[in-house]
């Protein structure tokens, strides 16, 4: 590995590992009617600019094995499924200490890795706790009624609370998207508000399912009002929805989160969930990110993908960036 690849390399990576208490927490404003009714979306420019991003923005060889480490540093490592087991946690767990073969790590002349984050749901919590002791990563809890978020709300409040009593470090809720399609953005804030309160010291990722809220506008108002009520996290899909994350939905959520750190001084994160399986896709929404927000959002306190397939794919290319072949899929199990 040359000099340029491996400072690339260790860049992307060291630069994604910085504590996720660093940046102080978005403490949330009075929900501000005006500035979420003068929000506003050209959806035909909106998908113009998407449309042209994966052209405009090419890395390739020890560039973009650096993007792709810094990718993994910043993966929801996630398994959300009905089947899920102890032994599927304890595996996923495993994979997200050492998401990369120690191989191609010592042929890019890499240290230890790891992903952001492993998100499960509530039962999950404390097999994950247990089985990611002392590697520093958070356990991500998906919550509140998840994905529909249509339990009895007392019950969406008191999960809140018994996931971080389990353990968990992070909180995605889910929002109820009556609450948007109605325009009823006072009932949204203060469920927002009730479900930060409820987390306490755990960040909280607000999930707007966004292929469910009907026009970009809508996702635009939805990212605001959640950011006002304290949000440390806006996410794009639960990954159940028939459509998740999107480039135009993606550029929509960012600028609003710029926007709120333009008038507030607060940096919130951004967390695109659903559908990104593919390395190139991940590239993409990287290089979108960084054009948007700038560097400082390419870290993973403040943003994340939440995905299960993708980090396969990674370790796929990264392996192919070493031996110049590409090699069958199940190389790169899970666990």
């Amino acid at each position: 590995m040359n000099t340029v690849t491996e400072k690339a390399a260790r860049s992307a990576v060291t630069t994604a590992q910085l504590p996720l208490a660093q940046e102080p927490r978005n403490p949330g404003m009075p929900l501000d009617m005006d500035w979420v009714r003068a929000v506003q979306a050209n959806t035909s420019a909106i998908e113009r600019r998407a449309a042209s991003l994966p052209g405009r923005r090419s890395v390739k060889k020890e560039f973009q094995a650096a993007w792709l480490l810094k990718a993994i540093t910043m993966i929801d490592l996630t398994t959300l499924a009905g089947d899920d087991t102890a032994g599927r946690v304890r595996r996923l767990c495993a994979k997200a200490a050492s998401p990369v073969r120690q191989d191609i790590l010592d042929a890019l002349g890499m240290g230890p890795i790891t992903t952001g984050a492993v998100c499960v749901y509530h039962d999950m919590i404390g097999i994950a706790v247990e089985a990611l002791q002392g590697t520093g990563i958070p356990v991500a809890a998906v919550s509140t009624g998840f994905p529909a978020g249509l339990s009895p709300y007392p019950l969406r409040v008191a999960e809140i609370r018994e996931s971080v009593k389990a353990g968990a470090d992070e909180i995605d809720i889910v929002i109820s998207r009556r609450h948007v399609l109605t325009g009823n953005w006072q009932a949204l804030y203060d469920e927002m508000a009730e479900f930060r309160k409820a987390c306490g010291d755990a960040h909280v990722k607000a999930i707007l399912a966004t292929g469910e809220l009907g026009t970009l506008r809508n996702v635009a108002r939805a990212s605001l009002v959640c950011m006002m009520a304290g949000a440390d996290f806006i996410k794009t899909s639960t990954g159940k929805e028939s459509v998740n994350a999107t480039l135009p939905v993606s550029l929509v959520m960012i600028r609003a989160i710029r926007a709120y750190h333009e008038a507030t001084g607060y940096r919130v994160g951004y967390k695109p969930a659903g559908g990104i399986s593919k390395a190139k896709d991940a590239v993409t929404y990287l290089t979108l990110l960084k054009d948007e927000l700038g560097p400082r959002w390419l870290q993973p306190d403040l943003f994340r993908f939440g995905a299960s397939s993708l980090l396969g794919d990674i370790e796929r290319q990264l392996e192919h960036h070493v031996t110049g072949r590409y090699s069958a899929g199940y190389r790169h199990a899970m666990g």
